[in-house]
């Protein structure tokens, strides 16, 4: 399945390369609104509350009104991912709150698990060379994406995997990580970074992948 993605900055959608370089950005949100209506899932970013730098909550709240969100972005606690839930998100998404001292914080993820919900919540376990990165992708965590997906697989329902080495570059993603990744748990997986055509989300489907998809969405490469 294609999950599209929406990410907020400064009150505009952008889509950045590598988390850094900005690409793309449009004020026009209520066009892509429109054009996501029809998908029974939309992925929605606030960059701005990832980095600490801001908000962008009455638009989140907004798009969470007309669109099946789940949301993520700065949530540290189990009172953020309440809000984000008040706010209309169907499902929360958690990443650098749930890693410690280079370790997974299982203490932070029952808390979580035992007020929010397994169901509602998705874990995002990010890498970069091999390794967890965290804190908008600067952070190298000494686990791999498997060791910290087997540790949290207790308390989430889904994860949430970006291959950040090819995020935003439109030269395909790698099939052979996620497919170690899927191998490793029997939650629900959504893969990202890289995916660009329909015979990339074709494959991640047969293997039972969900694909989220930004910015070949937003060049017009990938049709929806």
């Amino acid at each position: 399945m294609l999950i599209p993605a929406i990410d907020l900055q400064g009150g505009k959608i952008v889509q950045l390369v590598q988390g850094e370089r900005l690409a793309i950005e449009t004020d026009d949100v209520d066009a892509w609104v429109r054009k996501f209506a029809a998908y029974p899932r939309v992925q929605l970013i606030d960059l701005d509350a990832a980095k600490g730098a801001g908000s962008n909550e009455a638009l989140v709240q907004r798009i969470c009104g007309v669109l099946p969100c789940r949301v993520g972005g700065g949530i540290r606690s189990v009172e953020r991912a309440e809000k984000m839930l008040s706010l209309g998100a169907k499902k929360v998404i958690l990443g650098s709150a749930l890693f410690r001292d280079h370790q997974v914080d299982q203490q932070f993820a029952k808390a979580l698990s035992d007020r929010i919900g397994v169901e509602r919540l998705i874990a995002a376990v990010d890498g970069k060379g091999g390794k967890v990165v965290v804190h908008g992708w600067r952070t190298s965590v000494d686990l791999t994406p498997e060791q910290a997906i087997s540790q949290l697989e207790p308390f989430f329902s889904e994860f949430l995997y970006t291959h950040v080495d090819l995020e935003g570059l439109m030269r395909g993603t790698n099939m052979g990580a996620i497919r170690s990744l899927r191998a490793v748990t029997k939650r629900a997986l959504t893969a990202a970074g890289g995916i660009t055509t329909r015979e990339e989300i074709e494959e991640l489907d047969g293997i039972g992948v969900d694909a989220v998809v930004g910015m070949a969405v937003y060049t017009g490469k990938l049709k929806v």
